[in-house]
């Protein structure tokens, strides 16, 4: 009989395991990511033709990262960012389901034999490989691996030590419920749900369900109610995740609770039935008690629970999979009819659009919404732009200081923009990286300053405009006309920019944009000549020539900034 000190001891023995356990399975996550880099986001927006791809790829993704929770939040991450429809990203959701139970079998391989034999030397390889300059982050993988193994090691032995299969306390309380009532079911679904959402890891709580039926305490209907549980659990934790975050991120984040719902209603429908035929094809004997064979033929046979666990996640994912996926469209239209869109004025809105502050980020897929979210900025920057346009044209006194105060509130979203975008990118700055991710995260952060730069030179521009306008003064046509052509030269400019900041860096290169601004800076030297001379011979004011030039003078820094914006991203 072990002692209290003994139990707290294995108590927190088995809590340290657990905490080994998701520590390893985030050390590869991360790991992964950081490996595959930008080769991961093209996986998944290449891979994705129809919703068998779809499918597909959420599997070998899942199964590369060993997390379901990442593959999904990559996935919502793509849809937020418009590269992924709803309907494909449903798809990804339910092959990453299926992709999560090979979890569950490396679990109920660790369970059925001392798999700390192959821990040490892993370490060995990983400390090795982390100290190379070249295989650092291979070593973090294995290193990762290692730390899920030592947990996985731990956590059985730790149910050995404690032996609860003996433990009459334990016994008498898992008898009080009646595996054959439906109510008991609902209820340890209900716990395993509560349990997920409280660890945030189904792993953990799929361990320790593990380890409650292995050891003969848990009867395996109760188990699978718990897995079940698991599965729903862990959709709520994205769906809570997602409340903040936009309309396809919450509409993408429902769609995996609903897919996860609807399976675990057919599962409760045919429950005994299909728990029967997991556990036959196993081969673990359900009938089987203590009484009637003898503790060590029982222990035996309940050591295949593990992999009984297994085989139902696995089923239970492979056939939800088979029956749904014929009817993702019908999915997208409920998932859309239940979260309705909210309408926002996109061109008067300073907030973000595709970085979401509630979504949990992935570093590698952060770093695509935000370039997003750049080239949004640009199109912002070019929209008022062209209001700067309109209001060298404008005459009437009360339309100029509406498209005045309008231009003044672009100016404030250009500044909200880029500390938010600058924010954003320096907290996916603090995660693990790839070194090019790195780089690409430091040109982002000149692209926005340079950005938010063109918003101060609009504002610029408008504030002369306004000062000609209050002045009465005017200019003449000839200057007019002059300021429409290096006007159409700024916007040809801004276009080509904003084509760079959505495209593929390999399609653009950088002698458009400097030829653009060479012939921005040539008529600004002519103008510049030309309004000395007109000065000088009185054909209009210094003041109104004042105006002028700095007009002139602003619409080059304008370009200038344009040039600054290419040249980050392409170089």
């Amino acid at each position: 009989m072990l002692s209290s000190d003994s139990y707290t001891f294995l108590f927190f023995r088995m809590l340290g395991s657990l905490a080994l356990l998701m520590y390893g399975m985030k050390m590869m996550s991360d790991a992964l990511q950081k490996l595959a880099g930008p080769q991961l986001r093209h996986v998944l927006g290449r891979m994705t033709t129809n919703r068998f791809t779809g499918m597909l790829t959420g599997v070998f993704v899942t199964a590369a990262v060993q997390s379901s929770t990442a593959t999904t939040v990559m996935t919502v991450s793509f849809v937020s960012a418009g590269l992924l429809t709803l309907a494909q990203a449903i798809s990804v959701i339910m092959g990453a389901n299926i992709g999560t139970t090979l979890t569950a079998w490396i679990m109920s391989a660790g369970f059925s034999f001392n798999i700390t034999d192959f821990v040490y030397p892993a370490f060995i390889v990983a400390i090795v490989l982390i100290y190379s300059k070249r295989r650092h982050v291979v070593g973090d993988f294995v290193y990762g691996v290692a730390f899920m193994l030592l947990g996985l090691g731990t956590l059985r032995q730790t149910g050995v030590d404690m032996n609860l299969g003996e433990q009459q306390v334990v016994l008498d309380f898992f008898s009080r419920f009646d595996p054959h009532s439906f109510t008991t079911t609902i209820l340890f679904l209900l716990i395993g749900g509560v349990l997920t959402m409280c660890v945030q890891s189904s792993a953990a709580v799929m361990a320790i369900t593990m380890i409650l039926c292995s050891s003969g305490v848990l009867p395996i209907y109760q188990g699978i109610a718990l897995v079940m549980g698991e599965n729903i659990g862990t959709t709520i934790t994205s769906n809570i995740v997602a409340y903040s975050a936009g309309t396809q991120a919450r509409r993408a984040a429902f769609a995996h609770l609903f897919f996860n719902l609807f399976g675990v209603m057919w599962v409760l429908i045919f429950f005994r039935p299909f728990v029967n035929m997991v556990c036959g094809l196993v081969g673990y004997d359900v009938t089987m008690t203590v009484d009637s064979v003898g503790r060590e033929a029982f222990l035996a046979n309940a050591a295949k629970l593990s992999f009984v666990l297994a085989t139902f996640h696995t089923c239970f994912n492979l056939i939800n999979t088979g029956i749904l996926i014929w009817f993702i469209p019908q999915i997208e239209k409920i998932v859309c009819r239940v979260i309705r869109g909210k309408r926002a004025d996109d061109e008067e809105d300073s907030r973000l659009i595709y970085i979401q502050g509630g979504l949990m980020k992935t570093p590698e897929i952060s770093v695509l919404q935000a370039q997003k979210e750049i080239g949004l900025f640009g199109m912002r920057m070019q929209r008022m732009f062209g209001m700067v346009r309109d209001l060298t044209e404008e005459k009437d006194g009360g339309n100029f200081v509406k498209l005045y105060s309008r231009i003044e509130k672009y100016e404030g979203i250009s500044d909200n923009m880029e500390i938010e975008i600058a924010r954003y990118l320096e907290q996916v700055g603090d995660a693990h990286l790839s070194d090019e991710t790195k780089e690409k995260i430091r040109r982002m952060m000149r692209e926005i300053s340079e950005l938010e730069s063109i918003g101060d030179a609009c504002y610029n521009l408008a504030r002369i405009l306004n000062r000609r306008m209050e002045s009465t003064m005017s200019f003449t046509d000839a200057q007019n006309g002059h300021l429409r052509d290096l006007m159409a030269l700024v916007d040809e400019s801004l276009t080509r920019m904003n084509n760079v900041l959505s495209g593929r860096r390999g399609d653009f290169s950088l002698n458009e944009t400097f030829r653009l601004e060479n012939e921005i800076n040539a008529l600004r030297t002519q103008l510049k000549d030309d309004n000395i001379r007109k000065v000088n011979e009185h054909e209009y004011g210094y003041a109104v020539g004042t105006m002028y030039v700095d007009m002139v003078n602003e619409f080059e820094k304008l370009g200038d900034y344009v040039v600054n914006v290419v040249e980050a991203r392409l170089k």
